[in-house]
């Protein structure tokens, strides 16, 4: 079974270009503000604060790394869609989004969150559709499966039905709980076997 032996805060950066250059692969989590992000990668790590958790959404305004096993980089990136927050401060959030996903030549996956309680979003489905007509390798990963709103799984399957209508066949889909803990083995498992997949190091520095 995949575990995680040690995890650790390396750093937060501003923009695309102070990120690591040491070479070593990353998987990013991403989603709209308050799906639930930090608990879930606390919850993978089994560390309750490894990533600060707030009940406010739009907290995370950094590209933060952490560092799994000293081996690869877990990466925590903005939340998107927090509607509070001023039109330049989420142009300016979502410009370094784009330029990560555009130029990050070390990463090897992204994890998109989406919240399992709440019918498909607009924007959790235009960024999908971004992700793939620009080649960026992803996942979904829906959270808080856990919630009375979600057992009946209607928002997954309507979500699963929504793509469908853009793509042929659907990316690897987790069902995750930070509470329950659920989905963590298999995503585990997958980070892991994607990894042994790779002839690392192939990748050079960024390109910024």
């Amino acid at each position: 079974m995949a575990q995680i032996k040690t995890s650790r805060f390396t750093s937060s950066h501003a923009r695309v270009h102070q990120t690591p250059r040491d070479g070593k692969p990353e998987f990013a989590f991403i989603g709209r503000s308050n799906v639930g992000k930090s608990s879930l990668i606390n919850m993978l790590a089994q560390r309750k604060e490894l990533a600060h958790t707030s009940g406010k959404p739009g907290k995370t305004q950094l590209i933060n790394y952490y560092l799994i096993n000293e081996s690869w980089y877990l990466t925590d990136l903005p939340g998107y869609g927090y509607a509070k927050q001023s039109k330049k401060t989420r142009s300016k959030w979502e410009n370094r989004t784009e330029t990560y996903f555009l130029q990050r030549q070390t990463l090897v996956c992204a994890f998109v969150l989406v919240d399992s309680n709440v019918p498909p979003q607009t924007i959790d489905l235009e960024f999908i559709n971004w992700l793939g007509e620009h080649g960026v390798p992803f996942v979904i990963a829906f959270t808080k499966t856990d919630r009375k709103q979600s057992r009946d799984g209607g928002s997954v399957a309507d979500f699963k039905k929504a793509l469908e209508e853009s793509w042929e066949e659907l990316p690897p889909i987790f069902l995750t709980s930070a509470t329950k803990e659920t989905g963590r083995d298999d995503i585990l498992e997958f980070i892991e076997s994607t990894l042994t997949g790779l002839h690392w190091p192939f990748y050079g520095e960024t390109k910024s």
